[in-house]
């Protein structure tokens, strides 16, 4: 087992405090706050991640709505622990990850949710946070570790809900201009009355990027539609999401082009790009049964369409990918708080979910003009998913609080692969027991502790049988974490916490494989130490700072690769640094600075290449309220124009291939609230 040698610690510090000493109530959650919060009891209603013993950040309106980006994933760029990992690729151009899980797209370890909605698709990618546009989003939340049993697939790591505005009356609208001719519109609306709300979001972006070939153009329309009744104790309501994107690929380059010339695309990418489409919808009901009983459902539909052209190397094949999903599912949850008389509190949540998949994958070998050739790929999948669960909250005393839960997940479907029929594995019952203690100390200091399994399924054919190879098992993942949240002043607060998840038989995805195959990893070790201090350091100065030190390895390797034992895992950096500082010079003039830095790592499980990655990024910012209602801003990216890259070893070409990051780049924006 590999010590954890390196110590990385620092200030996770926010504009505006959350408020956690300013009042005398315990602490007895270990969740943070990026950005101005009204705190408000949770005491009644439904349980939240706010209620898990567990690291949960939250990432408000006033640090999302002003940022530039390209891809809503990038907004995670400032969330404590997130790694970013920038493909660049037209619409596949990132992806979040965190507590030691690459985003290489062979494991996806965090479960999507917009508005509660689950929003992965059958791989675990995220396409439908592309829905999203940063001025309509009120807070983006993340829960990681294994004790949350409200979600089972993809819920590995944790999980990210991404909260938009609802209710309300406004009208904003905020136009960008910038590097690489980016232009960019956003437009939301609120219109509330007489218990009724409709909320309204349109964006348009159009850019050329950084390099050559790399021209992107999309859109996404978004509609809210929530009735309240006078007496306020229920509340039905409709949401229909919709976008597309058109994006060109500029595709890998060899090191020595890379580094020659970043901006370049070669003439083998020329016909690389893609299509995208994608619709979401959802039905929300919440009622208010009692004052101690409350019951929330939600029914979805979620719709992919995708027709993406690629070429990894000089040499390679021209491919033609296609895939399209459709996603049907509904959650159901209730939850009971009674007054008892035998402990401080108590609360009991159960709920139950089921999610329909009917997916499509295939592959055809593809000229210069995209005319097919030949087809490699000819798959038609259905993918159920069946799960529930029960969790509770029992404080026998006002300073000890305990969370006991237990899920479980079941799955069904078969496989038509190019007229073949295959069953899925017998997974089984996939058992998930949870548990989660606080104990507060004072409203300064709080110890919290928590032990939870999830789980790993393979995703698209691997999932299902195939004659001469052995049928998969799930992949348990078994975590834990202790951490200390503290608040010494009304200034000043901040998380320390330890964790470590150990996964069983874990596989991946083999990525580029004409079958969709997975191979076996073995049993692997995930462990870290994360650091988050928040402060305001006087009335006009606030500073931010997380860093989070993590270690892979495998403990056991798969039969296929017994060489891998104690090898690293690929793809993951041993630190992730995010920094920064807001001051507000005028009661008008803000301005902000902030760094993002990442470790170098191995390309892949034998660890016998050069390490790649590494990078420290420097951002500014400066925001004018030129009146009451019209902001400028300004946003300059990469200011000191360091070079960085996305890079992976190809075993077919036995070389590495590159995708450099954007340089510098300017982004001018005004808004008017009106």
């Amino acid at each position: 087992m590999k010590s954890l040698k390196v110590f990385s610690l620092g200030f996770l510090l926010t504009q505006s405090m959350s408020g956690y000493a300013a009042d005398n109530a315990l602490i007895d959650d270990a969740s943070l706050s990026l950005g101005s919060l009204v705190v408000s009891s949770d005491s009644t209603g439904p349980l939240t991640s706010r209620n898990l013993s567990t690291s949960v950040d939250v990432l408000n309106q006033d640090r999302i709505e002003d940022q530039n980006v390209s891809y809503t994933w990038q907004l995670f760029d400032q969330m404590p622990g997130v790694m970013l990992t920038q493909f660049g690729m037209g619409n596949e151009s990132g992806k979040i990850s965190f507590r030691g899980f690459n985003g290489e797209g062979e494991v996806n370890a965090v479960k999507l949710l917009i508005d509660g909605i689950p929003s992965n698709q059958n791989s675990g990618n995220m396409p439908y946070l592309e829905l999203l546009t940063p001025l309509e989003i009120e807070s983006i939340e993340v829960v990681r570790g294994t004790n949350d049993p409200r979600y089972g697939l993809h819920n590995i790591a944790g999980n990210v809900d991404i909260f938009t505005r609802q209710g309300g009356n406004y009208n904003k609208a905020r136009v960008t201009y910038g590097s690489y001719a980016t232009r960019n519109v956003q437009f939301i609306s609120g219109i509330e009355s007489n218990g009724f709300s409709q909320n309204y979001a349109i964006s348009y972006l159009n850019s050329n990027r950084y390099r050559h070939h790399s021209d992107i153009e999309k859109s996404t329309f978004s509609g809210k539609w929530f009735y309240t009744p006078n007496d306020g104790r229920a509340q039905i309501g409709f949401i229909a999401r919709h976008g597309k994107a058109e994006a060109q690929e500029a595709g890998y380059l060899t090191r020595a082009e890379a580094h020659h010339d970043p901006e370049q695309s070669r003439p083998h990418n020329e016909a690389d790009g893609g299509d995208r489409m994608m619709n979401q919808f959802s039905a929300h009901l919440d009622i208010d049964i009692t004052d101690n009983l409350f019951w929330s459902s939600k029914a979805y539909l979620n719709e992919l369409d995708e027709d993406r052209y690629v070429t990894y190397a000089a040499g390679g094949n021209h491919n033609e990918r296609l895939t399209e999903e459709e996603h049907k599912g509904v959650l159901s949850t209730l939850t009971w708080r009674p007054d008892v008389s035998w402990a401080h509190e108590f609360s009991l949540m159960g709920g139950v979910s089921a999610e329909f998949q009917n997916n499509e994958s295939r592959r055809y070998l593809v000229d210069m003009d995209r005319n097919r050739t030949v087809q490699k790929r000819n798959q038609k999948f259905d993918f159920d998913i069946y799960g529930g669960f029960i969790q509770a909250i029992y404080k026998p005393t006002e300073k000890l609080k305990i969370v006991p839960a237990f899920r479980v997940d079941t799955v069904r479907g078969s496989l038509n692969d190019n007229g073949t029929h295959r069953g899925i594995n017998d997974y089984g019952n996939i058992s998930q027991p949870k548990l989660s203690a606080v104990y507060s100390f004072n409203n300064q200091y709080a110890l919290y502790t928590n032990w939870g399994k999830t789980f790993q399924v393979a995703d698209g054919a691997s999932s299902y049988k195939k004659v001469g190879v052995p049928e998969l098992s799930p992949s348990i993942n078994e975590g834990w974490e202790v951490g200390l949240k503290f608040t010494p002043t009304d200034w000043l607060n901040g998380r320390i916490a330890v964790w470590q998840q150990v996964a069983s038989d874990e596989y991946k995805k083999r990525l580029g494989d004409p079958d969709g195959n997975s191979e076996n990893i073995g049993k692997t070790q995930r462990r870290g130490i994360d650091f988050q201090f928040n402060a305001q350091a006087s009335d006009k100065l606030g500073l931010w700072f997380a860093a989070s030190y993590q270690d892979s390895e495998i403990l056991k390797a798969g039969a296929e690769t017994p060489l891998n034992k104690g090898n690293e895992i690929d793809h993951v950096p041993h630190y992730l640094i995010d920094a920064g500082a807001d001051y507000q010079a005028t009661p008008k003039l803000k301005l902000s600075s902030w760094i993002s830095a990442q470790d170098d790592a191995y390309l892949n499980q034998e660890n016998d290449t050069n390490k790649y990655g590494q990078y420290v990024l420097v951002n500014a910012s400066a925001s004018y309220a030129l009146t009451q209602k019209v902001t400028l801003d300004l946003e300059l990216k990469n200011i000191f124009d360091r070079y960085y890259e996305y890079v992976w070893w190809s075993k077919d070409f036995n070389e590495t291939l590159h995708s450099p990051g954007d340089g510098r780049s300017i982004y001018g924006s005004i808004q008017y609230d009106f």
